[in-house]
């Protein structure tokens, strides 16, 4: 079987797990520290606050941002549960805007009909799905002209660029995921980044049961620090992922060079001035349910990212937040991503290819 993920751990991310544990020091600690340093440097960001998760990072990003009971929160409808769910930790109110069809992404359009319909909404929670940033052009002009909140959450857009600038630079703050399946991993384990010392200082306290210093509490806080163990892998793995998204991109060219030609398939598009880093490379068929049998029985592996828009859940529907949006619903039932992580071999991308030429005939 051909995964759709596999994450690679070197040596050098094994000796460093030792050298920590024979450390003895393998809660949060320096090591933690030192990730929080070079990640928000990566992304050209002064503050770094690590977390146990992605959806962690996104439930205190939202928190030090002051978002609670009565704001609406704008976001996509088509993104993994966790982006609508940390708006209902802050007990505040999940307000969807549809998609754009061709790049997944949220519709800057469709945000400023949301924005003219709905003067409560005070924050914008944006997605860049599947490693391709989000029409950062068109989002910044709507932020500022309506004077709200950007929140990005890039968990699974590591290195990607926005006519040259990294996604996680645009916004107030930004979410990152280190699951396994993203582009890099640190097992479990997520990044806040922010310019502004109170906001940084606010996802401190949070993440910390509050904890301005030892015993001194501020507020009502969670226990959401990284370990030093996640941390030295995330160090390992950042020092190479860049050659990792590389490989990503080549294998996606790949993939797109040798299925473009087929009619009833549609592949992923990059627009000019961005950088896609494929933590998925989705494509889209009309008959998913076929085509997907076909690629178990021929062991490739694949994943539907996302069968269901967030709103049309079971929790969300019997929260009354259902809400029908014609482009997202369409496209979660026509998506497939087909594997494309660094560790494919040329033979894996002949055999992924060739077969998907054979289904159609």
């Amino acid at each position: 079987m051909i995964p759709i993920a596999k994450p690679i751990i070197g040596e050098k991310e094994k000796s460093m797990v030792i050298e920590v544990l024979d450390s003895g020091i393998i809660a949060s600690g320096s090591y933690v520290r030192k990730f929080e340093e070079k990640f928000s440097r990566y992304c050209n960001i002064r503050e770094g606050i690590a977390t146990t998760s992605g959806t962690s990072a996104l439930c205190v990003a939202l928190k030090s941002l002051g978002i609670n009971s009565g704001d609406h929160v704008l976001t996509t409808p088509f993104s993994f549960i966790a982006t609508g769910n940390s708006i209902l930790y802050c007990n505040a109110k999940p307000v969807f805007a549809d998609i754009d069809e061709n790049t997944f992404n949220i519709d800057p359009d469709k945000i400023e009909e949301k924005l003219r319909e709905d003067d409560k909404i005070n924050t914008l929670l944006i997605v860049h799905l599947y490693g391709l940033p989000c029409n950062m052009s068109k989002i910044m002009k709507v932020v500022k002209e309506y004077q709200i909140y950007l929140v990005e959450d890039c968990a699974q857009a590591h290195g990607a660029e926005f006519r040259g600038k990294r996604v996680g630079s645009f916004g107030n703050i930004s979410c990152f995921s280190f699951y396994p399946t993203k582009n890099m991993t640190t097992g479990e384990g997520g990044m806040i980044l922010t310019n502004d010392k109170e906001i940084a200082e606010n996802c401190r306290l949070y993440i910390n049961h509050g904890m301005s210093e030892r015993y001194k509490h501020e507020t009502v806080g969670f226990n959401y620090r990284m370990t030093n163990i996640q941390a030295v892998i995330g160090l390992c793995q950042l020092e190479k992922l860049d050659k990792l998204n590389s490989k990503r991109i080549e294998n996606a060219s790949f993939l797109s060079e040798n299925l473009s030609e087929l009619e009833w398939l549609l592949i992923p598009i990059v627009p000019r001035g961005y950088k896609h880093v494929f933590n998925q490379y989705t494509i889209k068929v009309s008959d998913r349910n076929s085509f997907v049998r076909y690629l178990s029985k021929n062991e490739i592996g694949y994943g539907i990212y996302y069968p269901k828009t967030i709103c049309n859940q079971p929790l969300y529907r019997k929260l009354n937040l259902y809400e029908r949006f014609s482009v997202a619903e369409r496209i979660a039932k026509m998506v497939v991503s087909l594997p494309v992580h660094p560790s494919l071999s040329t033979n894996d991308l002949d055999y992924i290819c060739g077969k998907i030429k054979e289904f159609e005939r």
